[in-house]
């Protein structure tokens, strides 16, 4: 059996990715919509081998349709997201309007997939932020065993989660300084991003954290558990695809390293990749393309009693959103629509 699949945003990064996923995966699709706002209208996206042209989002009609992924916008998700709601299409909403809406549930299926029979209030699932979604899916399985008390995570964030217009800037950039006479000042970013790092992501807050690093603690506290304390330091770095972590965690209960690593191994979504020596580790370069979230330097950490330090790294575009997104989708037909 087969479903009815709107892909909104189809022209993005991320819509793109989506697309990839769906046919990479082989999700049972029936019908596939691919959705964009009418400056887009007509664009050819890529589907398996099928080249599909976009609809117009502003006068589609989401009746009879099963799932729609959102890859827009907050402005336009809360324009259409609703009407497609309303229409009886399940929303899989990749912006963060929705993510702290108690009624609303905010889903990494590795981690809380259980959340989906909350999707029956309003027929919107929020999928979280990137920086979140990968640190989550190492975090819960070692919380399940020897209870996290802190975490305190430093993000090391590609460009490309802040859209094409990023990805160009760091490109222009980086062919200028080999070239003084085509200066590219920042536009998208509020420093040079090009060999620099930039410890800004979002709005700042009153507290003097960025609306980034409010994310990493509030969706951490809603997928995971609201007890968990949470610091987080976000930093934009000069890499097209593929963000890091640096996470250092405390326990309640003593967690040795090997019997960590041993967890995170048997973990699903999780690939570990830690020896101790040159180059036995993985980077953002090599996690590009892959579902994996990938576990490296895992080891005690001595200054705390009952501590561990990690290294975590995901393809931002893929477990950071299109592939969580169509995770949730999928859950959702072996949970729900295939029981109707």
């Amino acid at each position: 059996m087969g479903y009815k699949i709107a892909v909104v945003g189809a022209t993005g990064n991320v819509g793109r990715e989506m697309l990839n996923i769906l046919d990479e995966r082989q999700f049972p699709v029936d019908e596939l919509a691919v959705l964009a706002s009418r400056r887009s209208l007509g664009t050819e996206v890529s589907f398996g081998d099928k080249t599909l042209k976009t609809q117009d989002l502003d006068t589609f009609d989401f009746s009879g349709w099963d799932i729609a992924l959102f890859a827009v916008g907050s402005d336009a998700t809360k324009k259409y997201a609703p009407v497609a709601a309303k229409a009886g299409c399940l929303v899989i909403d990749n912006s963060s309007l929705y993510r702290y809406d108690p009624e609303i549930p905010l889903i990494v299926p590795e981690v809380n997939a259980d959340a989906i029979e909350g999707c029956k209030n309003k027929m919107i699932i929020a999928n979280p932020n990137c920086s979140t979604a990968q640190m989550v899916v190492a975090l819960k399985p070692l919380h399940d065993r020897a209870t996290i008390k802190r975490v305190v995570v430093s993000t090391y964030q590609s460009v490309s989660g802040a859209g094409k217009e990023a990805i160009d800037e760091l490109w222009d950039q980086t062919k200028s300084i080999y070239n003084p006479t085509d200066n590219k000042p920042p536009k998208k970013f509020t420093k040079q991003i090009a060999f620099n790092v930039i410890p800004h992501i979002d709005v700042f807050m009153d507290d003097g954290s960025t609306k980034e690093e409010w994310k990493m603690v509030a969706e951490t506290k809603k997928i995971v558990d609201k007890d968990i304390k949470v610091t987080a330091t976000c930093v934009r770095v000069p890499v097209f695809v593929g963000h890091a972590e640096s996470v250092n965690i405390e326990f309640e209960d003593h967690l040795d390293e090997d019997e960590a690593r041993d967890i995170l191994r048997e973990s699903p979504g999780i690939m570990v990749i830690d020896k101790r020596e040159d180059g036995g580790y993985v980077t953002p370069v090599e996690c590009v393309g892959d579902y994996a979230t990938f576990i490296s330097r895992i080891r005690q950490d001595s200054t705390i009693d009952n501590g561990l330090n990690l290294w975590c790294v995901s393809d931002n575009l893929r477990k950071g959103a299109a592939l969580n997104a169509v995770q949730i989708a999928e859950v959702y037909v072996n949970r729900i629509l295939s029981k109707r």
